[in-house]
């Protein structure tokens, strides 16, 4: 396991680079200290950790950095995203509890052995930035750097491997395993299971620092891919949002929207691919250091040449895009039936081949020319190049405002949140004159446009899981017409209480239980 782990975590490989990104080489081919002898160094292997979350992993086609946490474990497994007719992969769509549970699963495998990748080489540079030659502000603006992706990464590992913290026993429950030290071969790795608080408590732990560095350093970042200030900010806002900590996601949440627009709309239609002045963090996919039909757009991309979204298009449920009125024009960026004539040209999959809506969908310029056309279906994302290239957000101003909003709610804080539910809201809908709910009905009506404007970016089963809000998806029913309760095919028109936890937690690695002598599951 020693080995195991040594080889997750290993060493930036730190001898040479191509453009902004460090290329791997053999660990033994430089000694660390001579690696992060200098800041423009440790700026480097900064930069290999952004090249880290847009990299295939694992040997396996798809598992390729942040595009899989999103797709894979969030969006086709949640409530309002399907992967039109794509039967044969419904068992991981579904949440089929033998993925969930199995240790050996490779599905259950790669998020716990890519984020402790990340948290590794972050250690490293959180490790041996002080140490190197060069300016103050340079030093400790790349251990802030190391210190959110640190940050980062345990956020993601308890979301998926942890139970909710509502559910916790005030984080009294299993957390992760927190490895903060410079990984060496020599080291004993044996750590057990840390509580949740006490996985927040470093996490929150981490951002503070890495907030008084960032602060101190007066440094910029290079790029949209890195973390800088506002990044800090916004990965403390969605870290207490799923800690129930309210006043600290209000109030990280408002610093990390200072200074970013909401999208207008010519922006949000444009096809979330490439940067634009609301995206707080992101990952970079430059056309000449493409994954090709591994990439994250070859599997959501609207108009992306891989089969697997030409012939499974994504799209968005009916139960979901209904309430949403017809006036917001986000809803352009979805094939939505006008008619029961033109529900009546779609198959029982939902699929269409003639008729009014087929030809809409044609003529739009989203799509490739062999695509299948299905009701429902999204242009929200779409290639920056074939076949499946882009780059991605991970963060942006909007998830900021409802972030705040259902802290808000919580905080009994009613004019605020409507305030902010007005403003993120208005700006796609201008026949919008005022929201008015209050209470339990305003904090649905949040929760509502969360989930339909982020719809596609990662959010649905993650929220599912912190809501405790079973997963209830609708069959299609053609012969209903409009007023058919549901569009998912009927393989996936199923239901998933919230209470199951064989659904809702992944299993830790049998690589980790089996070797990690010093871990103890508690009951």
């Amino acid at each position: 396991m020693k080995k195991y782990i040594f080889m997750m975590v290993a060493a930036l490989g730190l001898a040479s680079c191509s453009e902004d990104y460090l290329e791997n080489t053999p660990n033994d081919a430089i000694s660390t200290t001579t690696a992060f002898a200098t800041t423009e160094n440790v700026a480097l292997a900064v930069n290999g950790i952004s090249k880290m979350m847009t990299t295939q992993y694992l040997g396996v086609q798809g598992m390729n950095g942040e595009g899989t946490m999103k797709n894979w474990y969030n969006n086709f497994n949640g409530n309002d995203t399907q992967k039109c007719n794509q039967t044969g992969w419904s068992s991981l769509w579904n949440n089929l509890a033998s993925y969930k549970t199995s240790q050996t699963s490779t599905y259950s495998v790669y998020p716990w052995y890519y984020y402790y990748k990340l948290i590794g080489n972050a250690n490293t540079v959180i490790a041996r930035a002080q140490e190197a030659a060069g300016p103050q502000e340079e030093k400790d603006f790349y251990q802030a750097q190391a210190l959110v992706y640190r940050a980062y990464s345990y956020l993601q590992l308890l979301s998926m491997y942890s139970t909710r913290w509502c559910d916790s026993n005030n984080g009294s429950a299993n957390g992760v395993i927190l490895r903060l030290e410079e990984t060496d071969p020599s080291n004993d790795l044996d750590k057990g299971l840390s509580t949740m608080a006490e996985c927040y408590g470093q996490i929150y732990a981490d951002l503070d620092q890495a907030i008084s560095l960032f602060q101190g350093s007066g440094m910029t970042r290079d790029g949209f891919y890195l973390p800088d200030l506002s990044v800090a900010y916004a990965v403390y806002a969605r870290a207490a949002l799923y800690r129930e900590d309210w006043a600290n996601a209000d109030k990280y949440a408002a610093l990390a929207r200072n200074g970013y627009s909401l999208m207008s709309v010519s922006d949000y239609k444009a096809g979330f691919s490439e940067e634009n002045n609301e995206w707080i963090w992101g990952v970079y996919e430059a056309e000449d250091q493409t994954l090709y039909y591994y990439s994250y757009f070859a599997y959501i991309g609207s108009n992306a040449s891989a089969s697997v979204c030409r012939n499974y298009p994504v799209a968005i449920s009916k139960e979901l895009i209904d309430q949403i009125p017809v006036t917001d024009v986000r809803r352009d960026l979805y094939l939505v039936p006008e008619s029961d004539e033109e529900f009546a040209t779609m198959n029982a999959a939902g699929r269409a081949t003639k008729g009014a809506m087929f030809n809409r969908a044609k003529a739009n310029g989203y799509l490739y020319s062999t695509s299948y056309v299905y009701g429902y279906q999204q242009y929200k994302f779409r290639v920056a190049f074939l076949p499946g290239g882009g780059s991605f957000h991970l963060f942006r101003a909007a998830e900021m405002y409802y972030i705040q909003a259902e802290a808000d709610c919580h905080l009994g804080n009613d004019a605020e949140a409507q305030t902010l539910l007005y403003e993120v809201t208005k700006q796609y809908d201008d026949s919008l004159e005022t929201i008015t709910e209050t209470g339990d009905a305003l904090l649905e009506k949040v929760k509502l446009y969360r989930r339909f404007d982020l719809f596609g970016e990662g959010f649905d089963w993650s929220d599912c899981k912190r809501w405790k809000k079973d997963i209830v998806r609708k069959k299609l029913n053609v012969a209903d017409g409009l007023a058919s309760e549901g569009s998912f095919h009927s393989t996936f028109a199923i239901t998933i209480p919230a209470d199951d936890d064989s659904r809702w937690i992944w299993a830790i690695p049998k690589k980790e239980t089996d070797y990690n002598h010093a871990f103890d599951l508690k009951e």
